[in-house]
């Protein structure tokens, strides 16, 4: 990746933290609305992945994409910090975007009732007959 300073305006890695910020964003948005129509776990799951999410996407990411967290690598030798540092940020960014995925997508599972058995069908009695109908 070139240095932020020569970067062009439209560029992708320009734009890419900006689209993560309104991603995450969204994200909150659309987990706050979906949650005022459900109740229960479902809707906490929801909202509390989607803080997760929205911190990993909002923050977490774009401070990675600008350098000011250093990316942790199995072959990179040098650090500008310490590779206890860097192996700490790494390790909370993937817990962090991990459990918030794991908690949304569970939240709405519980939204869609999929772990709910499905109710049984009622039976209808079967017709009677009348004094005036025959059995032809």
């Amino acid at each position: 990746m070139r240095s932020a300073i020569c970067l062009p305006l439209a560029s992708i890695e320009a734009v890419r933290p900006v689209f993560m910020i309104v991603m995450g964003i969204f994200l909150l948005l659309i987990a706050w609305r979906l949650s005022k129509v459900t109740s229960g776990w479902s809707a906490r799951l929801i909202v509390g992945g989607a803080f997760l999410l929205a911190f990993g996407y909002a923050v977490m990411m774009p401070l990675y994409d600008a350098g000011a967290i250093e990316h942790y690598g199995p072959l990179k030798k040098h650090y500008h910090g310490s590779a206890a540092t860097a192996l700490a940020w790494y390790t909370l960014k993937l817990v962090l975007m991990n459990a918030g995925w794991l908690a949304f997508g569970l939240g709405l599972a519980l939204h869609a009732k999929v772990f709910t058995p499905p109710t049984p069908a009622r039976k209808v009695p079967p017709p009677t007959l009348t004094s005036h109908e025959s059995i032809a």
